[in-house]
């Protein structure tokens, strides 16, 4: 699907500035990330500022450009084509980002946005620990208050931009709250004394992002890095929903475009490479997969548009729960369908590194996992829609009523308990 037809002008133009970006980036940073050489590549981030890339979405007040989703959706497919770690590091400025922007302080968004987008503090995202995975309100990082300071202890594991990262958005537990959802509390940890990196990962692919194991003994935190300040205080939940929403459309956006590079890479080779006297493409097995690719991936496409025009009206937030759901769970399968078609086309070569479909493959298989697992996706889908389904009236024509018996209401037996 051509998305052109779908964006605003002033859409198109920042795609395209984003684009013209992505065609910047030196292919030996790609490879020296995934050769585990490069941990940390700020400068990809300070290149980003520069050309005022990062942020999009946030008020020019504070250094963004007051874009809607749909312009960064369209980004975010660019940046795709680089691979899961870049476009995650670019979009970590946009999901911390819209923490301090939507719940911050003015101070906080002065101290702490305003260097972010400037490329000058980069930020990263403490949620998932060793004990607790898609159980949010099974943490057990406890923060203890003392006046006006809190002491965070506890661990957060596989965050992205541990050995670099200058801010950290964390969740722990205020001590002496017993009820979890009153004492979960957001806070904007700055990297110091009892912030110890303990472990960073050796993945399967997404390399180079500094992916690490971050523990925090007796960290101080003053009052004012609670994100919202003293009343910030027990905003965890909140603040946890609400970021579901920037992290599953960016790895629903992100997919599209890794998708996108493998099946083009793929279209090429079978316009090219011949067998049994002619291109492999005039051979079903091989142009079915193209056809099946592109298919899935225009759908992706226009669904996480219409999810992105969705969040930006503002729609009933349960219903965006489900919608952008959704899309991140049918743009990452997607993705990886897309990108195992691509490999089966190009055959033994597609192993090998001398296409980077094989490290595409690498990094697109965590997608399916992070932010949320599909299986995560799955409950909250089904969840909203009974929540949407139960609570509205018939819409349209009641086509139960449609069968020839449908009266026969003796038949209709549902073992509902007395």
């Amino acid at each position: 699907m051509d998305l052109d037809v779908m964006l605003s002008a002033e859409d198109r133009a920042f795609r395209d500035e984003v684009r013209e970006f992505v065609t910047s980036v030196p292919r030996q940073l790609l490879l020296d990330m995934d050769a585990d050489r490069v941990r940390f590549p700020r400068e990809f981030l300070e290149e980003a500022a520069r050309r005022s890339l990062l942020g999009p979405r946030f008020d020019v007040g504070w250094g963004g450009r007051g874009l809607p989703w749909t312009a960064e959706m369209a980004a975010l497919e660019e940046l795709g084509v680089l691979g899961t770690s870049l476009a995650c590091l670019w979009s970590l400025v946009s999901i911390v980002g819209e923490a301090i922007h939507v719940f911050g302080t003015d101070d906080q968004r002065q101290r702490f946005l305003v260097p972010a987008l400037k490329g000058q503090l980069a930020v990263a995202e403490g949620l998932t620990e060793p004990r607790g995975g898609s159980d949010f309100f099974a943490a057990t990082t406890v923060a203890r208050r003392e006046g006006d300071t809190f002491y965070l202890t506890g661990q957060k594991r596989f965050v992205v931009g541990a050995e670099g990262a200058d801010l950290i958005l964390v969740y722990g537990r205020v001590e002496g709250e017993k009820d979890p959802r009153r004492a979960m509390t957001a806070f904007l940890v700055e990297r110091g004394e009892g912030v110890e990196v303990h472990h960073v990962y050796g993945l399967m692919g997404t390399r180079g992002g500094g992916t690490g194991r971050l523990v925090f003994k007796d960290a101080a935190v003053p009052l004012a890095n609670v994100l919202g300040g003293e009343a910030g205080i027990g905003n965890g939940e909140a603040v946890f929903h609400r970021m579901m929403v920037p992290e599953r459309l960016t790895s629903a956006g992100g997919a599209v475009g890794m998708g996108r590079a493998c099946l083009e890479i793929a279209a090429r080779y079978a316009d090219r490479r011949h067998a049994f006297g002619r291109k492999i493409r005039r051979f079903e097995g091989v142009s079915f997969k193209i056809a099946e690719s592109q298919t899935l991936l225009d759908a992706a496409r226009a669904l996480n548009h219409a999810v992105a025009r969705t969040v930006d009206a503002g729609e009933d937030p349960g219903k965006v729960r489900r919608l952008v759901s959704e899309a991140k769970k049918f743009s990452t399968e997607s993705a990886w369908e897309v990108v195992n078609h691509s490999m089966q086309v190009l055959g033994g070569i597609g192993y090998t590194d001398i296409y980077p479909v094989e490290r595409m493959l690498r990094d697109v298989r965590l997608i399916t996992i992070w932010t949320g697992t599909n299986e995560i996706m799955n409950l909250v889908i089904q969840h909203e829609l009974y929540r949407e389904l139960l609570a509205a009236a018939q819409r349209g024509r009641d086509v139960e009523a449609d069968a020839a018996e449908a009266d026969a209401a003796d038949e209709k037996v549902y073992n509902e308990p007395e």
